[in-house]
């Protein structure tokens, strides 16, 4: 006990020198300082969120100066306090999806993951088919919202009008809405293409690569020049597939990011990559993504596994 109690005396007595450093989410923090003149690191971290209803419900009632960063279509930004007072400075970034579906609710429910090989036949069979009606369900309302002028506009960080002002190669850069626009180690953009018949890597070919290219250079000018101090070779640019939307994008990230599922292999695929992989190619300007077997995770909850590769993996098994 008395020990217990020596050691709990020494946290009031640390002086601070200079944060040592932060993680790209702001969950921990190292302290370098000292303790009766002798150097001491003092590293901190935010607990896990209760789990019991009656604490959530406390938590959420709790919340206080709240402040909107943006909102489009169904979607909305926040930073908030998670503690009273008026000069409490915001220590929670919260996403609201209002009103959200039965999709939402499973992409955000605990699942466990399956590895899957796409087929170019089962791709054109039965994948294509899904994307088609994914969009025609008016998922993709809010990119066509920033696209069009209606939202966002002020985050742009550049927009390109294509080579020699090709309409169809044309495409903004912004800040994804889950930055917090000031950790540059954290750092996360969206590049989103004005064309609408291009929904995913799949559909790119080798008619593409100059444009691909184009838009890397432009990006990592248009980065930089943004955030002067990240360096071209501390930017990584991918794609997802699958994505979490039917229009393409790039994923423009710091490499320092910290990485989670979203940046795992089978989810992420490099934009470099991807052109070397279509130079690579034999078939002439046609040839493309649509023609190779893609192997990529899928959560169990995904309309993917339960409609397409859980009954063929069944079928094959039987």
């Amino acid at each position: 006990m008395e020990e217990k109690t020596a050691s709990e005396a020494l946290i009031p007595l640390f002086k601070l020198d200079r944060l040592l450093n932060q993680d790209q989410a702001g969950r921990r923090i190292t302290l370098l300082g000292s303790i009766d003149d002798k150097p001491a690191l003092l590293t901190a971290e935010r607990a896990a969120f209760p789990s019991d209803v009656k604490a959530l419900e406390a938590f959420h009632q709790c919340l206080c100066n709240v402040k909107n960063l943006g909102t489009n279509d169904i979607y909305h930004w926040y930073l908030a306090c998670a503690s009273q007072g008026d000069d409490s400075p915001p220590d929670l970034k919260l996403n609201l999806i209002h009103p959200c579906t039965e999709k939402h609710i499973r992409k955000y429910s605990p699942q466990g993951v399956r590895m899957v090989t796409e087929t170019p036949e089962i791709y054109e069979n039965r994948v294509r088919p899904y994307i088609i009606k994914q969009r025609e369900e008016g998922r993709l309302d809010w990119v066509f919202n920033v696209l069009e002028g209606r939202k966002e506009q002020k985050d742009i960080i550049y927009r390109d009008p294509g080579q020699d002002g090709a309409k169809d190669e044309a495409f903004i850069l912004a800040p994804d809405l889950n930055w917090d626009r000031k950790t540059l180690t954290s750092m996360h953009l969206l590049a989103i293409v004005e064309r609408r018949d291009i929904w995913s890597l799949r559909d790119l070919k080798q008619i593409h690569i100059t444009w691909l290219k184009h838009m890397m250079e432009k990006i990592l000018e248009a980065t930089v020049k943004k955030y002067p101090d990240v360096d071209k070779d501390q930017v990584k640019l991918y794609m997802h597939y699958q994505p979490t939307f039917y229009h393409l994008h790039i994923h423009v990230v710091h490499v320092m990011l910290e990485p989670t599922s979203t940046q795992a292999i089978g989810k992420a695929f490099g934009l470099e990559n991807l052109i070397s992989q279509l130079e690579a190619m034999a078939g002439g300007p046609e040839a493309g993504m649509a023609d190779l077997s893609l192997t990529y995770i899928l959560g169990e909850a995904h309309d993917l596994w339960t409609q397409v590769f859980q009954p063929l993996k069944r079928g094959l098994e039987g």
